[in-house]
This record gives structure tokens, sequence and C-alpha cells, in this order.
């Protein structure tokens, strides 16, 4: 048995290696389709992967390796006497104070750049994290660690330093943002820490240019021999250390791992598109080598090969195809990933690693998962064929009776998975995973597909009779041969349906984000300092140069924010507070739902409006009490009164008035500025005078309503630029799938054109019946694929999207580009069809009447 099964798995192969020879091109299309679906799903992978392992690398090389770091539970400072009582525990071998700033620094271009300030105990923190190693230039004083005014650079923030400065032996110098001040500080030296530009400093510098007097960051812990975290923490307690928590030293990791999570699953599912719609041309290609070569398997089958071993036959055939095309991918999905680390940076546009470019992990165990997926989605879309392989009658086939029937699905088959699709849309995500929306779409497409004969016949059940005779026989023969259909147009109903439903998708984030900026840009004029929540604290206006704007010529009035950090979860990203004047909340925010008022037990709390993010990740609703963290370590219990919409802040945000905001905590401090203009002002003037009023220019960033809205809009397609290359791909690979459905319906079919052109049917008349055939089915698979699209669309826009990111938004149909896509797609159908016309009214058609073994 194993010989005689070697020696029919050697006679497949060569019988694959034949029909290859003799037809490349149908197999560099299948190749294709699996190469681009692999080589998708794997560069997105790559790319998140190498991303995160280089977020991480660069934590752990700044915050080295403690056991554990005490940090403060609310997100406030820790005071600065609590060192010496955490250094005294007997649980403690070594504790090491430090202060983590977010401030701007100021590069030679005179740019502004984000820079990460620590202060350290250089004799204490560099046993815990050698990367943070002061290393003295030469000819520095070996104490400049010590120097309250001296910093060391890592080689990212080296790029920073005034070249002016530079030289042998001279001084340099860096120009960092303290508060409202720009601080000058001596480049004594560097350190080997790899990542986004940071600089150390010692404690008390920091402590005093970023006005941290009396507070630490976090203290980081080196246990004794012996000791647990339980035991810490008991410690900790019997001491009356209260408001902190014992952090892990890769929670950082841990946050960005989980903010990101949607857009990378996402970006992974959307890959897999291009899988989706390769089964289905596998399917159209194998359709179209079963449907030529049913002479030579029905020969086969009378000199002995069995069913099972056509079958046998055109899966490993797929397999081959399969396997092939996901080698291909992995290495083009490895030069994807490289070029996209470098183009697009580890985010691909989406801001979430800050942009850099990290090196590529390649990954051998992620390699063969998706090339699994792609020899599995070639074995799905040669099954059918195979089976019609299979079913061949041998002796019939000869005769031209038999060979271009398709089974027919169960009918029920497509109504149920239509049914499953609302359904499955309406449950919950599964750990913040869309992923029964996920299956939602996949059963809209399958269902929809298995749904087209029945359509088709509707259809033409009700289509009057055509008076041509061209016209006539197309019309007749799709009625008869409804099945058909479906190798006909799944192709183009898969592709086209997710390039609609991208298309809706996409068009409706845009236009909604654009609705919002509208809305949340009300002023004439914006002046911001800080240009992240995390810098708020850092980098701030004073509130002399705010009385003195308010009383600049031109100015009608300001408006003025505070961004404030607030640490509610460990594992999630911090909360941004925004305190800003809110007078009418109904037309100061874009407000989703009904406000709700306080009982009158709570009318004297505070009120605040929460964005969608924060209420799906925290599980609030309005008309609740909710318990704020204040800087000073205090809580304090507020009023949730209503919810409103942010795009800006996945990780959720809440708006407070500013006057209820300093009456809570005393803070008066500002990071962003809005400016109403007086008629006929000159904004270029106003613009002048803000600076003069800042001391240093620099300091200050000013935009308008427009130069905001062309910059986040040209953000949101930069991030949703591989959204629009896979839609592109899945476009590409529908019309291939055209092109192999219809190659395969004229090859099955060659006795029937030969038949009409010995009736007399002129050579033109059999292009006519092929492109009213390629019009007709091509039509039907386009209106199936806009219904499914926009069907797939509505699922993306309410329950991917909100389950994935926590943001609502409108559908909009963007019907030029719908009409667009659909003219396309017809045109290139009849287009196929005409070609494959051709090759039908040749000479091999007349001769194949002769065929009748």
């Amino acid at each position: 048995m194993n010989g005689t099964g070697g020696w029919a798995s050697a006679q497949s192969l060569w019988l694959i290696g034949l029909e290859w020879r003799q037809h490349p091109g149908r197999l560099l299309v299948a190749l294709l389709a699996i190469a681009l679906g692999v080589a998708l799903a794997l560069a997105v992978h790559l790319i998140n992967a190498s991303a995160l392992a280089e977020f991480g690398s660069a934590v752990r090389s700044v915050n080295g390796q403690p056991d554990f770091e005490l940090r403060p539970a609310s997100g406030a400072g820790l005071p600065e006497a609590l060192y010496e009582t955490v250094a005294a525990l007997p649980q403690v071998a070594l504790a090491s104070p430090v202060i983590e700033i977010d401030s701007i620094a100021i590069d030679p271009q005179g740019a502004k750049r984000s820079l990460r300030v620590l202060g350290l105990d250089a004799l204490v923190a560099a046993t815990l994290a050698p990367a943070l190693r002061p290393r003295a230039d030469p000819g520095t004083d070996r104490l400049a660690m010590l120097d309250p005014d001296q910093v060391f650079l890592n080689p990212a923030a080296l790029a920073l330093v005034d070249p002016i400065n530079r030289g042998s032996g001279s001084l340099r110098q860096l120009r960092v943002q303290g508060g409202a001040r720009l601080l000058t500080l001596t480049v004594a030296g560097s350190v080997s820490a790899d990542g986004p530009p940071l600089a150390v400093i010692d404690i008390a510098g920091a402590q005093s240019h970023f006005d941290r007097l009396g507070r630490l960051s976090r203290i980081d812990l080196r246990l004794a021999a012996g000791a647990d975290r339980d035991g810490l923490q008991r410690a900790l307690d019997a001491a009356g250390v209260t408001g902190v928590r014992l952090a892990a030293p890769g929670e950082s990791t841990l946050r960005i791992s989980n903010l990101s999570r949607a857009y990378r699953v996402n970006l992974t599912v959307l890959a897999l598109v291009a899988l989706f719609t390769g089964a289905f041309l596998v399917f159209s290609v194998q359709a179209l080598a079963v449907a030529k070569r049913v002479p030579q398997l029905a020969l086969l089958g009378v000199l002995g090969m069995d069913a099972r071993a056509r079958l046998r036959l055109v899966l490993l055939e797929s397999a081959a195809i399969g396997l092939i095309g996901a080698l291909i991918g992995v290495a083009l999905g490895t030069g994807l990933a490289l070029l996209a680390l470098e183009v697009l940076g580890g985010d691909l546009g989406s801001g979430l690693f800050g942009g850099s470019a990290p090196p590529l992990q390649w990954s051998a165990s992620a390699a063969a998962i998706y090339a699994a997926l792609g020899m599995a989605a070639a074995l799905a879309g040669g099954w059918l064929p195979a089976r019609q392989a299979q079913r061949l009658a041998p002796a019939q086939s000869l005769k031209g009776l038999g060979g271009d029937d398709v089974g027919a699905p169960r009918p029920w088959l497509g109504p149920l998975l239509l049914l499953a699709a609302p359904l499955l849309a309406l449950l919950p995500p599964v750990g913040d995973l869309p992923l029964a929306a996920y299956a939602s779409v996949a059963c809209l497409l399958l269902g929809g597909i298995v749904c087209v004969p029945a359509l088709v016949g509707a259809v033409l059940a009700r289509l009057a009779p055509p008076l041509q005779p061209i016209w006539l026989l197309a019309v007749e023969r799709a009625r008869d041969q409804r099945q058909v259909a479906t190798i006909a147009v799944a192709g183009v109903v898969a592709s086209l349906a997710l390039s609609v439903a991208l298309t809706v998708m996409v068009a409706s984030f845009r236009d909604s984000v654009s609705q919002w900026l509208e809305q949340v840009l009300p002023a004439d004029l914006y002046v911001r300092t800080a240009s992240s929540s995390a810098q708020a604290d850092s980098v701030y206006l004073e509130p002399a140069l705010l009385q003195a704007a308010a009383a600049l010529p031109g100015v009608a009035r300001l408006q003025t924010q505070r961004l404030v950090p607030l640490d509610l979860d460990p594992q999630r990203a911090p909360v941004t507070l925004i305190a800003r004047e809110i007078a009418d909340p109904a037309t100061g925010l874009p407000l989703v739902g009904a406000l709700v008022d306080a009982p009158a037990s709570d009318r004297d709390l505070p009120v605040v409006y929460a964005s969608e993010g924060y209420m799906a990740l925290y599980g609030a609703r309005p008309g609740q009490r909710i318990t704020l963290p204040l800087p000073d370590g205090r809580r304090a219990d507020v009023w949730l009164r209503g919810v409103w919409r942010d795009y800006a802040r996945q990780q959720g945000a809440i708006a407070i008035e500013r006057s209820q905001w300093r009456a809570l905590t005393g803070d008066e401090r500002v990071n962003d500025l809005g400016l109403w203009l007086q008629p006929g002002a000159d904004p270029a003037a106003v613009q002048q005078a803000l600076r003069g009023l800042a001391g240093n220019p620099a300091l200050l960033e000013f935009a308008t309503p427009a130069a905001i809205r062309a910059t986040s809009l040209a953000i949101f397609d930069r991030s949703f630029a591989v959204t629009y290359w896979l839609q592109a791909v899945a476009i590409g690979i529908g019309l291939a799938g055209i092109a192999a459905s219809f190659s395969a319906q004229v090859l099955a079919r060659r006795r029937e054109f030969g038949a009409l052109m010995h009736l007399g049917l002129p050579r033109s008349g059999v292009l006519a019946l092929v492109c009213a055939e390629g019009a007709l089915w091509s039509a039907v698979g386009t209106v199936l694929g806009l219904l499914l699209g926009v069907g797939v669309s509505v699922v993306l826009v309410h329950v991917v999207n909100p389950q994935s990111f926590h943001w609502t938004m409108d559908l909009s149909l963007p019907l030029p580009r719908l009409a667009a896509l659909a003219a396309a797609v017809l045109a290139a159908g009849v287009a196929t069809a005409w070609l494959s016309g051709r090759a039908a009214a040749g000479r091999e058609m007349v001769l194949a009447v002769k065929e009748d073994w």
C-alpha cells in the first residue's frame, strides 16, 4: 500500500507540474493572491511586534531591573520623606528615588522635541539601572553627576544639543523647558540607554528646575534576600505608609500594549482579508483548471484513476499553491515590514509608539503560523473544485455530457448565515476585542455568496424575456445555471463587499472626525506649550501671561484649558482630565445623549463630563458619583452629568469646569489657550505680541482651526494608509478572480460555443453572448457586493469601532466613490468576459464539437 500510495503521489506531482508548465499564468494568479495575503498579515504582525519589543527594551533600559517600583496610588507624587522610611525597612536591600519628567527640548533648528528627564541619585541608581550610569566627558569634573545644572544625555538626546557650543573642549548646552521658563543646562556626558531622547540629572536639580521640591515620582526597590511582595506590603502597612502601590517594572510596557491592542488586532484582521479573498481566487482558478481538464480527468478516470485520487490531485495542487505562495509571502512580508518600519514607523502612522523606526524583530514561529494560514486558505479555496473533479462521470464527460455541473449548496445555509450575522453583532466583546463582530462580518460575506443562486433566480424570474437572441440566450442560461453564478461572482462579491465596507468605514470615521474638530475648535487662534497631557505638569503657561494676553489689542476674549493625567488603573494609560470653561455643555462639548441633573443631595458636587472611552473602559454611566484622585493625594467625589465624544484620547478623558477644578485643587496652571479675535484684527500681529509676552518665542506654538483640522486629517490619512493599501489589494484580487471565473466558464462551454458557430452564429455573436453573460453576472455580483458591503460597514462602524476604540461615529455613504467602485468592477467584468470570448470564438472552439469520444 505504501509503495502504491507513493507512486500515486509522484504521479499526481508529475501531472501538477505538467499543468503548471502549460499554464504558468494561472499559477501566478493564484500564487499572487496567497502570497499577498500572507505577506500583509505577516508584515502587520512583525511591525507591531517590533514596535512593542523596541518600546519594552527602551523601558527596561531606563527603568533598570528593580524588583518593584513604589508609586503613588492616585497618580500624585510621593512625599520625599517617604524615601527614608522605605529605605530603612528590613525587607528592602536598596531603594533609589526617582523623579520622572516629560518636558520639551529646543533642538538646534529651533523646533520643539519631546524629552524625558530623569532625576536620580546617581550613586544609587546605577546599581539598579546600569544603562543610566553617567559617563562624564573627558576633562569634565568626575563629580559632575552631583551638579544640579549638568545633564547626561542618551544618543537620541545628543542630537538636540546646541551645535554653536560644540567643539573640542567647548561647553555643550541643552535648552529644556521647565514650566514657563527655558532652562539652559550643561551637557557633562552621556548615558547608554536607548530609545527616545532622555536626559539624566541629579535629583536635586530635577526638583529645583521643574518645581518638584519635596516630591518624588517613584522609588525603585530591590528586596533583601528572602523577602517577597506580601512581606514588603505588610511592612509598609505596619510603618503607616498609605496611598502607595507596588508596581511591576514592566507596567509601562503593559499599558502601551493594552492601549495599542485594538489597533494591532484590527490591522491584523484587515490584513487577513486578503487571505479571505485569496481563498475565493484559488477557488476560481482551480474551478478553471478542473473545467479545462475535464477530458483529461475523464480519460484518467477511464484508465483507472478513481474519484478519491482525482479529489486528492486537485487538493494536492491547491496545497502546492498554498505552500509556494506562503513561502513567497513570508519573504515579501519581511520586506514590507522593513519598508513600513522605515517609512511609517513602528506605529504605522497611528502615533501610539511615537513614530520611531525600530529594528525588525523577525519571528520564525509567526512566519510559520501565517504560512499555515495561507495553505489553509488555498485548501479551502480548492475544496469545491476538488469535489467537482471527484464527482465527474468519466464516460459521460468524455462524450461532453458532464463536467460542468456545480453542486448546489444547501438552500438553508445562506439565510441561516445571514440571520446569524446580526445576532453575533449584538454580542459583547471578549477581552475588549470584538471577536463576535468579526464572526458577524464573516457570516454576512459567506451567507451573501451562498445566496447568489437564489438571488439570481429571484431576479431573473421577474425579468421579461428579451427579444434579442443574444440576450435571450444569456438570460435563459443564467436561469438554468444559477449554481454557476457562485463561481462566476464569488470573487467579485467578496472583494467588492470588503472594499465597500472599508471605504464606508474610513469615510464615516473621517467625516465624523472632521465634524468633531469643527465643534471642538470654536476659537480663532490657539496657543499651546505642552504637546501632550504627560507634559502638562512640566510645561505650562503662567497666570501673568494670560492676564496680559486678554488685554492685547485685537483680542475679544480667551478660553484657557488645563490638562492633568489621572492614573486610575495600573494596566491602562492615564485618563486625561480637561479643566476648561464650559458655559454651556450643549454647545461647548460634542455631547452624546442627554444630560442628567444631579439630585438634591449631590447638587453641591463638582460636575464632570466623561468621554465615551472613559465610560466604556471604567463601566461608568451618566447620573452617578465618581471619585477622582487629586494632585495632592486627596480624592474628591464628583457628579457625572453627561457623555461627550472625544477622538483624540482613546484612553478616556474627563472634562470639568476650570473654576471648579481650581476650587478643588488650587491649580492655576494653564496648558492651552484659545483666543477669539475682534473683527478686523490681524492674527499675525496677535501672535507676534504673544511671543513677546512669553519672553522666548520658542516656548509657544500657534495654530488656526483650519491648520489644526488640516494637520489632524493628514495624521488620520497617514494612520489609515495601510487600510487603503489593503483595499487596493482586495480589489486587485477580486478582479483577478473575475478573470479566472469567466475563463473557467468559457473553457467549460467550448463545445456549446462551437455548436453555435456551426449553426451560423458569427464570431461577433459569440463575443456579444459572452459579454452579455459577463455584464449580467458582473451586475449581479456588483449589486450583491454593494449590499453586503454596506451591511458589513454597519457592523464595522456601529459594533467593531465602539468595541475596539470605545467611541462612536455616524455612518456616511460616500456615494461618488461607491459608484466609481461599482462601475470599475462592472467594466472589468465585461472586459474580462470579452477577452475570454475572443478565445471562445476561435477555431479551437469550432473543432471542439469533434471531441466525441
